[in-house]
């Protein structure tokens, strides 16, 4: 299968009994201060928090009901872990999640509480995907890649179809960019959908692997980068590269300063959780870095997991 509007738009209707579909919301006040009209499509209220639950569910349900029955498995500390294990106990099937040991408490509890069944491992790369590969050997369970599938690529571009239908003749779109599956899966819709729509990454300056990697026309590998949109950490893929070089206008990079100012101003004025990585895709209009003036602009708030003992500004 390849990533096409037509699948985009079936997997809708595939994980429409389980996603949320999520509101749209402006901010009077945040149009005031970008100097744009600004559509918000919220994420952050899906379930598990974000929208990896749309990828993971649309990979869960597209499987056959003797792949199915094998279960599904990955690697993740984070919201696909999550996303995962929520969708295999929804079609009622195992999930079997590889987790660094030394992965965060909440994400361990959330992996456990939603049915994964967790495998521990050194927090190495090579540890992660030794362990994982044991796993589907000994199992047959199906590997769902975090952003590098096409089945969870075609999931994640279901928001930005939801977004176009609820909010038609956008000027802009702009997602967060880490892995790319949001990215490429927005990307696709979007310009599917209205030709010469514009579409936009934000990327944190210190995790900047992607910019990058559009500047050379390669991927360039993400070399443990440090920013607190922790959700962007991942190189971009094999499958979601092509798609950005070919349908992305251009990544913005955004300072720490702007994550953090742009976070901070979304919960104080608009009273919406959202996480760093979510603020990155704000900091492209916050940081005023490209001219996005009086334009129509739609946002993928991408999720809303925080660990409020550990926010920016305390």
């Amino acid at each position: 299968m390849t990533v096409t509007l037509d699948n985009i738009r079936r997997a809708a209707e595939r994980i429409r009994p389980y996603a949320h579909r999520t509101p749209v919301l402006t901010n009077e006040s945040l149009n005031q201060q970008v100097g744009a009209k600004v559509f918000l499509k919220c994420e952050n209220m899906q379930k598990v928090g974000a929208f990896k639950f749309r990828g993971a569910c649309n990979a869960v349900y597209s499987l056959t009901d003797e792949e199915a029955a094998r279960g599904v498995c990955t690697h993740s500390s984070g919201n696909h872990a999550a996303a995962l294990a929520l969708a295999a106990k929804l079609r009622g099937i195992p999930a079997y999640i590889v987790m660094p040991n030394n992965a965060p408490s909440v994400k361990k509890n959330a992996v456990a509480g939603y049915g994964g069944l967790i495998t521990f491992c050194e927090p190495t790369l090579e540890a992660r995907e030794s362990t994982l590969d044991r796993i589907r050997l000994d199992t047959g369970a199906t590997v769902v890649h975090p952003y590098n599938d096409e089945r969870v690529i075609t999931g994640q571009g279901t928001a930005a179809l939801e977004l176009l239908e609820d909010v038609p003749n956008l000027d802009v779109i702009i997602a967060p960019v880490g892995g790319g599956g949001l990215l490429s899966g927005t990307a696709i819709a979007a310009t599917e959908i209205q030709k010469g729509i514009r579409v936009i990454a934000g990327e944190p300056e210190l995790a900047d692997d992607a910019y990058r990697s559009m500047m050379i026309g390669e991927i360039i590998p993400s070399m443990n980068p440090k920013t607190i949109a922790d959700g962007l950490l991942t190189s971009l893929g094999t499958l979601t590269f092509p798609i950005i070089q070919q349908r992305v206008e251009q990544i913005v990079t955004v300072s720490e300063k702007g994550i953090i100012e742009s976070m901070k101003y979304i919960w104080e004025r608009a009273k919406i959780i959202i996480e760093p990585s979510s603020a990155v895709a704000i900091g492209v209009l916050w940081e005023k870095k490209i001219d996005l003036s009086g334009l129509k602009v739609g946002i993928i708030i991408s999720g809303g997991n925080v660990d409020l003992g550990k926010l920016p500004w305390q």
